[in-house]
C-alpha cells in the first residue's frame, strides 16, 4: 500500500471531512486549520491568525488517485467564490489544495487549469505547500458523524453518483 495525504480546505470542514470520509481508498480524515501566519490556532482566533479550515486525508493511492480525490473536491465545492462556500462567509472559509508532496504540485494544476475551462471567471482555490497547519479542537472532530443533522453546506447525495 502506497498511502499519500493531501489537504483540502473547501468550506465548513465538517461536510468535506464527512463526504471524504465515506470515499473508497480515504484511510484517515481530520480536520483542521491551515495557512494562517503562525503555527497553531483555535477556532475563536482565526480571524486574526487567518487560518482556513481544512481537512487533512491520507489515502491509499494504489486505490484512489489524487486527480480523483479533485474530481470528488471540485464536486462539492463553488471554485470561483471568493471567501465563501455555502451560507458560510469569511477567509477561513476560503477554497484551497495544500499539498505535502512537492511532486503532487504538476497533478494539482494540471487538475485545476482542466476545472477552469468550465467557468467563466478564474478559478479562486489557492494551491499551495501545506503551511501551519494544526488539528482543530476535539469537538470539530468528525462532527457529522456525531451530529448528523447539523450543518453542512455539501450535498451528501453526490456520494451515491460515486459509490455507484
Amino acid at each position: 500500500m502506497k498511502t499519500k495525504e493531501i489537504y483540502l480546505a473547501g468550506g465548513c470542514f465538517w461536510g468535506v471531512e464527512e463526504f471524504f470520509s465515506q470515499i473508497d481508498g480515504v484511510l484517515q480524515t481530520y480536520v483542521g486549520y491551515a495557512d494562517g501566519k503562525q503555527k497553531n490556532t483555535t477556532y475563536n482566533d482565526l480571524k486574526k491568525t487567518d487560518h482556513s479550515e481544512t481537512v487533512y486525508i491520507k489515502y491509499d493511492a494504489g486505490l484512489l488517485s489524487l486527480e480523483k480525490i479533485l474530481d470528488y473536491f471540485f464536486m462539492i465545492i463553488d471554485p470561483i467564490s471568493v471567501n465563501r462556500q455555502g451560507n458560510d462567509i469569511g477567509r477561513q472559509y476560503r477554497t484551497a489544495i495544500y499539498y505535502a508532496d512537492k511532486g503532487d504540485s504538476d497533478i494539482i494544476q494540471n487538475r485545476v487549469q482542466a476545472e477552469q475551462k468550465k467557468y467563466k471567471k478564474p478559478i479562486a482555490t489557492e494551491i499551495k505547500p501545506i503551511n501551519n497547519f494544526c488539528r482543530a479542537e476535539e469537538y470539530h472532530q468528525q462532527y457529522l458523524k456525531k451530529n448528523p443533522g447539523g450543518y453542512c453546506h455539501i450535498d451528501m447525495s453526490l456520494l451515491d453518483k460515486i459509490k455507484s
